[in-house]
């Protein structure tokens, strides 16, 4: 009897739990969203992934300089199922990160999703690229206001990624695009989670 569970013990040793298996394969499905399209062996199924939606209220995007110029109540979004607003052709990844209500603080929960995200970006096949990331919102409150909080958002994910995962701060860049460039359309003053999200863009080298 000791023997044989001395033999099961040692063996849980010899395979990762069906927890880390998930990490590991959700950490890899960004490195392969975040892969330039000329690296890839198989075209890409979708043009972003979404990690499951929390509850929060948290934060695409052309490479244009300003914005928020034209703040209308019902905004274009991407047809079919995009789950990024990053240009055609550009890897992109739209995550759900947790901060504390009206708020850039980081909620204990974005934890596990910005260290999964810290992996995929410190990947050895990407040292050399840039990333941007950006903060988004969804339509309530005012456009200011909102501008505003998506920089302070993105902002907080990028000094994580530096201080805590130990990311080159000189590879991440920023922007705040608030409730400009939705994934879903809405009416102004309509909270939408999957609005309130942290968009990551491969820049290249």
């Amino acid at each position: 009897m000791c023997l044989a569970l001395g033999v099961l013990a040692g063996s849980w040793g010899l395979y990762p739990s069906a927890a880390q298996a998930q990490l590991d394969a959700r950490t890899q499905q960004l490195i392969d969203q975040l892969r330039p399209r000329s690296q890839q062996n198989v075209p890409s199924r979708t043009r972003g992934i979404t990690m499951p939606m929390q509850s929060d209220p948290g934060a695409s995007q052309p490479p244009a300089a300003s914005p928020v110029a034209s703040a209308a109540p019902v905004r274009r979004a991407p047809s079919g199922p995009a789950t990024t607003t990053a240009p055609a052709g550009t890897p992109a990844v739209s995550l759900v990160i947790n901060f504390q209500s009206g708020s850039a603080v980081l909620a204990p929960s974005a934890v596990e999703t910005l260290d999964r995200l810290g992996r995929a970006l410190g990947a050895a096949e990407f040292a050399g690229f840039r990333f941007r990331i950006e903060g988004h919102t969804d339509s309530v409150g005012p456009a200011e206001g909102n501008l505003a909080l998506s920089e302070r958002r993105a902002e907080a994910v990028k000094d994580y990624l530096v201080k805590t995962v130990g990311l080159d701060a000189a590879r991440l860049v920023t922007q705040g695009l608030g409730e400009s460039q939705p994934l879903i359309r809405t009416p102004d003053e309509t909270a939408e989670v999957r609005n309130r999200r942290v968009q990551v863009l491969n820049l290249g080298s």
